[in-house]
């Protein structure tokens, strides 16, 4: 980015912020507004893309927005880019001792760019779960992709016996300084692009870049009762970040397979239970299945069919503010399809009983 943007760009607006924002308001702002104008959600938003991440580098690691909430205070006049100093403008003087230790802020900010920190990107993957331990809760493991340090050169990416050749323009500092008056500005050599040199021959493993691809293995804790469809975020599992900036964030989206037997009502599990209509009209015990130990439940004589009982704390266990969720049983009363002579005139009998009519 060109040194003017420091000045010129308001990183606060960019993100939708003001400039009292808490760091988790910054986070929180960056997020959405890069999954809203992530190019593979919306394409051609690439460079609005940029711009917001170039908005959270410097926003998002309290260094860098201490020094650029300083810059902003001090205006552009403080990097020579408004009316010069002694010429009516208020301008100041790097080598004349007006601005005290700024050439220290402003070497931070625009001097040996090659070592900036970056933060790591955040990653994204899906999690395929079963529906008894979405409901329960589990801790896995997930493989994702890497570039660890090449195993041929040991990351420096020069092949076993060859070195590194220092570059003669800048003298292996990566950068050049260039004397503009009463101030100096820092740029990326043109020759090393910041390098610092040349590889003499590069790794025939990694071709030169000191990684290769691998895999690494993040262990994650899945919380009771996720529903299909929810995202679960792991901080700093993402990409690390370079020169000990932070790493990024891991994205798991989980996806829930449907259950035969059970169901889902927010945090109470659901399941239904068949019982034959002399047994509902008796009153009977059942055996209950449940996503752990079976439970014996009670039902009534008389019971009608589609009536909900609850199995108090056999849902989704208590975690966190959240008790723990019950099971609903819905009682489904059988009724024979066919009855043989005998067994028609018994229930006819009943009917009279009962003071029914019947329909011969």
């Amino acid at each position: 980015m060109a040194e003017r943007e420091w000045f010129e760009k308001d990183y606060y607006k960019v993100l939708g912020l003001s400039t009292g924002a808490t760091e988790k308001e910054i986070t929180r702002a960056y997020r959405k507004l890069a999954k809203q104008h992530h190019p593979d959600a919306n394409p051609g938003s690439e460079e609005k893309f940029k711009e917001i991440s170039a908005a959270y580098d410097v926003l998002g690691d309290a260094k860098k927005r201490k020094e650029y909430d300083e810059v902003r205070r001090l205006g552009p006049a403080a990097a020579g880019f408004g009316t010069p100093a002694g010429q009516g403008g208020g301008g100041f003087n790097f080598s004349g001792g007006d601005v005290g230790d700024l050439s220290d802020l402003f070497g931070g900010l625009f001097g040996g760019r090659r070592n900036r920190a970056q933060r790591g990107a955040d990653l994204e993957t899906a999690l395929h779960l079963g529906f008894r331990d979405a409901v329960m809760g589990m801790t896995t493991s997930i493989s994702l992709p890497s570039n660890e340090a090449c195993h041929t050169c040991g990351g420096n990416g020069a092949a076993p016996g060859t070195g590194f050749v220092k570059c003669e323009r800048c003298q292996g500092r990566g950068t050049i300084n260039d004397d503009q008056g009463p101030f100096a500005m820092s740029s990326i050599c043109p020759v090393c692009q910041g390098r610092g040199g040349r590889i003499e021959t590069p790794c025939p493993t990694c071709h030169g870049t000191g990684r290769e691809p691998s895999s690494r293995k993040v262990n994650v804790r899945i919380p009771s009762g996720v529903i299909d469809g929810q995202r679960i975020v792991i901080k700093g599992k993402g990409n690390p970040g370079s020169h000990g900036a932070p790493s990024g964030d891991l994205f798991v989206d989980v996806h829930v397979s449907p259950d035969a037997r059970f169901g889902r009502r927010g945090r109470h599990v659901t399941t239904t239970v068949r019982v034959p209509v002399t047994q509902a009209i008796l009153g009977t015990t059942v055996q209950v299945p449940t996503l752990d130990e079976p439970v014996t439940l009670k039902v009534p004589a008389g019971t009608q069919s589609a009536t909900t009982m609850r199995v108090r704390g056999r849902g989704v266990p208590a975690s966190g503010k959240h008790g723990a969720g019950d099971l609903l049983v819905t009682v489904d009363v059988t009724i024979p399809k066919k009855l043989n002579k005998e067994q028609r005139t018994l229930v006819e009998r009943l009917a009279t009983s009962l003071n029914e009519e019947t329909t011969k």
